[in-house]
């Protein structure tokens, strides 16, 4: 039987707004996989994810089992991150097919972890992400 409680504070996105707002977040690659994240403030849904699979990946029994070996790792892999409130969207490649399971997991793990930080850079990032001091805009010259 399965177990239902590591499911159900995660749920699933269904609407292409939810995967487009999911696109414009963070994200992870892998060899087997992409990874897109949202954090959500305030909406108290829990984490929610998405799956997609092109066609250019293979036909459509490979990606359903692409589809479904995924769905069978979110679970495991996004226990811990099950109360942050974000949408997250995996994007599968065809080497998931022939991946170990718990690499599957692993990477998972990885990406929610690089995806779902809170949106805060780093003190390096900030000095070199300073406004120009002369008021003219990054990336033009007046000469």
């Amino acid at each position: 039987m399965r177990d239902h409680r590591a499911t159900s504070s995660l749920g699933r996105l269904t609407k292409r707004p939810d995967f487009v707002a999911a696109a414009s977040g963070r994200r992870f690659h892998t060899e087997r996989m992409t990874v897109q994240a949202r954090l959500r403030e305030g909406s108290g849904l829990g984490l929610r994810f998405g799956l997609t699979v092109t066609k250019r990946v293979g036909h459509a029994t490979e990606r359903n089992r692409i589809k479904r070996r995924l769905r069978a790792a979110i679970p495991t892999a996004g226990q811990d991150y099950a109360t942050l409130d974000a949408d997250v969207v995996v994007i599968g490649r065809r080497d998931i097919l022939s991946a170990d399971f718990d690499v599957l997991i692993d990477d998972l793990r990885r990406a929610l972890r690089a995806v779902t930080k809170p949106k805060g850079a780093s003190p390096a990032e900030r000095s070199s992400s300073s406004p120009p001091s002369n008021g003219e805009r990054r990336g033009q010259s007046h000469a």
